[in-house]
């Protein structure tokens, strides 16, 4: 059922949000020439899949986790899109591919290997990613991994369609800070 409302959700979330997408793209490519960013992450079944974003750092930034990135790295674009978590909105694609949900673990990347082993552990990796879920409406993010997959265990195993719904508003209301970079 949670499918279904990933395809259905994700298929409107793209068609209503195609001027948005427009709009950011043609600003991305003039503040990064590259508007962007496709990353292998880590998705169910520890199968690599391709994450879509908006572009928030600039091209040459080293990919590592978010807690560890360089702040100075952001561009003035790459502010607005990660305050407003527009810069999400492409990964609607990943969703209606399959390869993620609207509601589940964020995918780490495959250098995160203590956040790997953590979530294995717990069977996390049984269920497809996602863009929000019970860690970021709670600011839990990467750089705590046993924690976070913790997190990500409970709320799979507590996932109902009401909880997938909760999810997705606090997400759209503000809730939590996701994954954020540290300055210094």
């Amino acid at each position: 059922m949670i499918r279904a409302f990933d395809v259905i959700l994700s298929v409107s979330g793209l068609l209503i949000g195609l001027p948005v997408l427009a709009v950011l793209w043609v600003v991305g490519w003039f503040d990064t020439g590259s508007p962007l960013f496709r990353q292998e992450r880590v998705g169910r079944g520890q199968r690599p899949f391709t994450l879509v974003k908006f572009r928030t750092m600039r091209p040459d930034t080293a990919s590592v986790a978010t807690h560890q990135a360089d702040p100075r790295a952001v561009t003035k674009l790459g502010h607005f899109l990660r305050r407003t978590k527009l810069d999400e909105l492409p990964q609607l694609w990943n969703v209606l591919k399959g390869e993620m949900s609207l509601v589940g673990p964020r995918p780490c990347l495959f250098n995160q290997t203590e956040l790997i082993t953590e979530r294995a552990a717990r069977g996390v990796f049984d269920a497809r990613p996602g863009i929000t879920g019970l860690a970021q409406i709670n600011g839990i993010d990467m750089s705590t991994p046993q924690l976070l997959a913790e997190t990500d265990a409970r709320m799979l195993k507590d996932l109902s369609l009401s909880a997938y719904f909760r999810y997705i508003l606090k997400t759209i209301k503000g809730s939590g800070s996701g994954d954020r970079i540290r300055a210094g």
